[in-house]
């Protein structure tokens, strides 16, 4: 991770954000929220349904905007959506009228990559996550691990500056998950651009990151952030470690006592 003398990739100051209810009544889903996110780190975000985990990707990605706060990339206010972010949803978003190949591409043609380097691009990314020899498959074709990975790598692709990963993983069985897991880390380790990842699930999150922020609920806030000792590159096997079970475990003991129904 990058150290904390620079500045942050990301900063979000006093960032609050409500809805009307259907009284019409203003819900504080954010509150007062500030954080730093620094260039090339792998943050994750745990929290309690209902937080505003994936409302703060929203806001990061441009996709809505903030009650009141401010939120920049490199010293710039975020005020839309930009090349420079791209989010990963818990559902597929795979262009089923596409293949492999075409899905991955898309980006690239919408930015007017030339051909040429556009086939390079395409065909290492899907070398990347596992994918090669899948280029004229469609996804119904696919496993839902496979089409996951077909997510990944159209957000990769365009080499965005920063990956918003709202629970990627969350939906597939325990093994195809624990796989991306270790075949995403992977790439980033390669990569190392700045990941901010939303999880429910705190071994997922440990293993991950490099920090991983606590929020609480109703209204969101960052109950607490919390240093991930463990070296990287990471094996699966640090999950069955004392200091890893320890450290969820107080992660859960932080999750708990900010939980409100």
């Amino acid at each position: 991770m990058a150290s904390e003398v620079h500045p942050p990739k990301i900063q979000i100051e006093n960032l609050d954000f409500s809805y009307a209810d259907e009284q019409a009544k203003p819900l504080n889903i954010l509150d007062q929220l500030s954080l730093s996110v620094f260039d090339r780190e792998f943050l994750t975000i745990v929290g309690a349904s209902g937080c505003g985990k994936s409302t703060l990707l929203n806001i990061i990605a441009g996709l809505l905007p903030p009650g009141s706060g401010k939120v920049y990339i490199d010293g710039r206010e975020i005020q839309r959506p930009g090349p420079d972010r791209t989010m990963v949803f818990q559902d597929d978003a795979v262009f089923p009228w596409y293949t492999v190949y075409q899905n991955v591409e898309y980006g690239l043609k919408i930015s007017k990559v030339p051909n040429p380097t556009r086939d390079q691009q395409v065909k290492h990314v899907l070398d990347l996550v596992g994918l090669t020899g899948c280029d004229d498959m469609y996804p119904r074709q696919l496993s839902g691990g496979m089409r996951k990975r077909v997510d990944v790598a159209r957000a990769i692709v365009t080499r965005p500056e920063v990956l918003l990963m709202d629970e990627p993983f969350a939906a597939l069985d325990v093994l195809t998950k624990q796989h991306l897991q270790e075949q995403f880390l992977k790439i980033w380790n390669d990569n190392r651009i700045t990941v901010i990842f939303v999880t429910h699930d705190l071994e997922e999150a440990l293993y991950l990151a490099d920090r991983v922020v606590v929020m609480s609920s109703h209204p969101g806030r960052i109950a607490r952030i919390v240093s991930v000792p463990f070296e990287r590159p990471r094996e699966k096997d640090v999950k069955t470690t004392l200091e890893f079970q320890t450290l969820r475990r107080e992660l859960s003991y932080v999750l708990d006592a900010n939980f409100s129904d």
